[in-house]
C-alpha cells in the first residue's frame, strides 16, 4: 500500500512527540513543536497508516531557502521508501514556492540518511565538529540547489 504524505498540524502534536521519541535520543518538546507551528516557522509533513503516524519531516522555508530540521521514520517502517516520499513532497512544495536551495545536517554515521540525501542530489559542503548533543558526533552539512527552470 502506498501512503501519501500530508501536512500535519497542532492536532497531531501527541503523535509527533511519540514518534520523535521512538526515532531520536534527543528530541523536540511539545512547546517547540507548538511554537514552530503557531509561528509558521516550519512545516511538518507526515505519513499515517492504520498503526498511526509512522514518518514525519519538519522543514523551514525562509526567503528562497529550505532547511530540513528533522526526518524520522518508525524503525519497523524503514527501508520502504517513506523517507523518500516525505522528501519528494517537500521538494514539490519547494518548487511551488520558488525555493532555490536546500540545506540540512546529518550525523556522520547515519549511512541510510546519507544515501537518501545523495540520491536526491545533496552535496556535502562542510562539517560541524561534535555537533549533536546526544552523541557529540560530527554533523555533515549538505546543500541541494533546485534547477533554475523548475
Amino acid at each position: 500500500m502506498i501512503y501519501e504524505p500530508r501536512e500535519l498540524g497542532e492536532a497531531d502534536i501527541e503523535d509527533l512527540i511519540e514518534l520523535e521519541r521512538a526515532c531520536f535520543n534527543y528530541h523536540w518538546t511539545r512547546e517547540q513543536f507548538l511554537l514552530g507551528l503557531n509561528r509558521k516557522a516550519f512545516k511538518i509533513l507526515g505519513i499515517k497508516t492504520a498503526a498511526g503516524l509512522v514518518g514525519y519531516m519538519a522543514f523551514s522555508l525562509i526567503e528562497d531557502e529550505m532547511e530540513i530540521l528533522n526526518l524520522g521514520v518508525r524503525s519497523d517502517y524503514r527501508r520502504h521508501g517513506l523517507a523518500a516520499r516525505l522528501l519528494q513532497k517537500s521538494f514539490d512544495i519547494c518548487v511551488e514556492s520558488g525555493i532555490r536551495k536546500s540545506f540540512l545536517d546529518v550525523k556522520a554515521s547515519n549511512e541510510p540518511a546519507l544515501a537518501l540525501y545523495r540520491k536526491f542530489g545533496y552535496k556535502q559542503i562542510g562539517v560541524r565538529k561534535k555537533y549533536y548533543p546526544d552523541t557529540k558526533e560530527d554533523a555533515l552539512l549538505f546543500r541541494h540547489d533546485f534547477p533554475k527552470d523548475s
